[in-house]
């Protein structure tokens, strides 16, 4: 009978054989099941129909789908950003070629993104976005979760805390405690009263206690940690320094300047339509050179940390965009 087979099939049906056999399952019964199974088409594996029924706007404004279609993206790009970072962290014996191919492909999805946010500043019609947004409140991109856990995969959390906040604490600081002073928390308080505005309120209830865990789980397991652990001649790899400056770069100048570009132009020649933005105080969230969070500081000059972002500035602020 094993001649009506190909030798290739045979060679499969044995590499089968010791999958199975040796945890106790029956090949037969697995083969019959697969005998059973239908074709995979590509609609159902991606799950398309489920993916474009995902866009339920909640005005009638025709723009108001490019703004959600866009965002949903932008998650799906942090996710595959997650998936780099989780391998990076698990990997006992990483090597820096293996380092170098994931920042490798977490840099491409940001430039990518980056590239891309012209749908969200020129593909838009402003007086469209203006009256969708309103109709959005408090909802903001500031609750994106997955960013603030690809701001803590990538360095220690100490270096997400404002300067005089992590000086206060100091170095025996709990998770909770730096979690806390996290930055992004002056990001998204009223600009009269300085108190927390819904859009923070509601994050906060949400996903404070996830990203606690998220944070505990990679103090060891972060970019910079691992980086660290590596043997010195590993750490002086101009092709490793250079990467991991850009990634500090597009994480921390490039994609928010996109959204501080996005910002002036829909939201900057009308002071009144604050509230577009969820509330958040854009103004001195969002410039790098107010907030200089950089995630590895010792591979910067004292020079560039002191114009951390400040020429990308003020060429959107002179309209030169």
């Amino acid at each position: 009978m094993s001649q009506d087979f190909k030798p290739e099939v045979l060679e499969q049906l044995r590499r089968l054989e010791q999958k199975y056999v040796p945890l106790g399952q029956d090949l037969a019964a697995y083969l019959e099941g697969l005998y059973h199974t239908d074709f995979l088409n590509y609609w159902d594996y991606i799950h398309l129909d489920t993916l474009l029924s995902l866009q339920n706007p909640r005005t009638t404004i025709p723009d108001e789908n490019i703004f959600i279609m866009y965002h949903q993206i932008t998650e799906l790009y942090f996710k595959l950003c997650l998936e780099e970072f989780r391998q990076i962290g698990e990997d006992k014996a990483i090597t820096v070629e293996m380092l170098l191919k994931r920042l490798k492909r977490i840099n491409r999805y940001f430039e990518n993104l980056i590239d891309s946010f012209d749908v969200m500043v020129d593909g838009m019609d402003a007086k469209q976005f203006l009256q969708f947004r309103m109709a959005l409140m408090p909802a903001s991109g500031f609750q994106s979760v997955q960013y603030r856990m690809i701001e803590i995969a990538s360095t220690d959390l100490r270096n997400l805390m404002a300067k005089d906040k992590r000086a206060a604490l100091g170095l025996q600081s709990t998770h909770e405690e730096m979690i806390g002073c996290i930055y992004w928390k002056e990001g998204a308080t009223e600009m009269a009263s300085g108190s927390k505005t819904l859009t923070l309120l509601r994050f906060e209830e949400k996903y404070t206690d996830q990203l606690i865990l998220f944070a505990k789980k990679y103090e060891q397991m972060n970019v910079w940690s691992v980086y660290k652990r590596l043997p010195q001649e590993d750490q002086q790899n101009p092709r490793l320094i250079r990467m991991l400056r850009e990634l500090d770069s597009n994480v921390n100048v490039n994609w928010p300047l996109m959204h501080y570009k996005s910002a002036v132009r829909y939201l900057q020649r009308d002071p009144d339509v604050i509230a577009a933005t969820g509330g958040t105080n854009w103004q001195k969230y969002l410039p790098p050179r107010f907030q200089k969070r950089v995630f590895y500081p010792e591979l910067w000059s004292q020079e560039e940390h002191d114009n951390w972002g400040k020429g990308w500035v003020e060429k959107i602020l002179n309209g030169d965009f």
